[in-house]
């Protein structure tokens, strides 16, 4: 029998600036360690630290720009587009446009603080 999510849980979120972090499936919201599903909406000037997780993500942007910075450059992802990080690829989220973003990301396996590896 399929199962309601009836809501998300809000996630403390890292970075220089507040971002909402709403979890529909994962650790938190629903028990499920397989992967995870929330939306993300990020201010304009947000940034988080850098990070080389165990688990691939995969980001849909909704709304906005969605920077990602890896050790090879940048690519900035638009409303409309995805990208794909691979666990072990370090990484820096960012939303250095004034709009700010809202995007969709998956992890696999679900996102843990404690396989996030975030710089100190």
């Amino acid at each position: 029998m399929p199962t309601l999510i009836p809501s998300a849980t809000r996630i403390e979120a890292a970075g220089n600036k507040p971002k909402l972090i709403d979890e529909f499936i994962g650790r938190v919201n629903s028990r499920e360690s397989r992967l995870s599903i929330a939306r993300m909406k990020s201010p304009g000037g947000w940034v988080e630290p850098g990070q080389r997780p165990e688990f691939d993500e995969f980001t849909v942007v909704l709304a906005g720009m969605l920077r990602v910075t890896h050790e090879r450059g940048t690519i900035d992802v638009n409303a409309g587009q995805a990208t794909v990080a691979r666990a072990g690829e370090w990484v820096q989220y960012s939303t250095p446009g004034a709009e700010g973003a809202e995007y969709i990301a998956i992890c696999l396996p679900a996102f843990s603080p404690q396989t996030v590896h975030r710089d100190e």
